[in-house]
């Protein structure tokens, strides 16, 4: 029979072996690059409101040290930092909120009780108790956030970068 419809045994397999194996480079395929791609493309925040704790437990007058951790997912790569903030509660209502990070090189400043200034170990620079440069090669103040007061609770708008 030359001329009739029929496939050869040959035709047969290899046509059945392509339909499966699309079928399974389709199943498996498909959720691998779901996997590697979809962490790429995930939209991520990294501004928020951190509180700080109760606003009675900062001092009025003494700044006071109040740390966080944040984590950060970068790809399928996740890492954790902890962050440091001193609060200057002014009066009842009145709170400044300063990083703990000098901005000269990064260091971590600390409070000094007795000269009554923030001062980086790293390369004596020296700010005041409302952050501003007093000496040394800090070019600027430290950060500041915004604050907010709600319910009792001190937080602050955080910014990553």
């Amino acid at each position: 029979m030359a001329g009739s419809d029929h496939i050869s045994r040959r035709e047969f397999v290899a046509w059945t072996s392509a339909v499966v194996g699309a079928f399974i480079t389709a199943a498996v395929g498909l959720p691998v690059l779901d996997y590697l791609i979809a962490p790429a493309l995930a939209a991520t925040s990294a501004n928020a409101w951190i509180p700080l704790g109760k606003l009675d437990d900062f001092k009025i007058g003494t700044p006071t040290l109040a740390t966080f951790t944040r984590s950060k997912v970068n790809g399928w790569e996740k890492s954790v930092n902890s962050y440091g903030v001193f609060v200057l509660r002014k009066s009842k209502t009145e709170v400044l909120a300063f990083s703990n990070v000098c901005t000269h090189l990064g260091c971590r400043v600390n409070w000094d009780v007795n000269k009554k200034e923030y001062i980086c170990p790293c390369h004596d620079g020296h700010f005041n108790a409302g952050g501003q440069v007093i000496s040394g090669p800090p070019p600027r103040p430290l950060d500041t956030y915004v604050t907010k007061i709600a319910d009792g609770i001190l937080s602050i708008h955080f910014l990553e970068s």
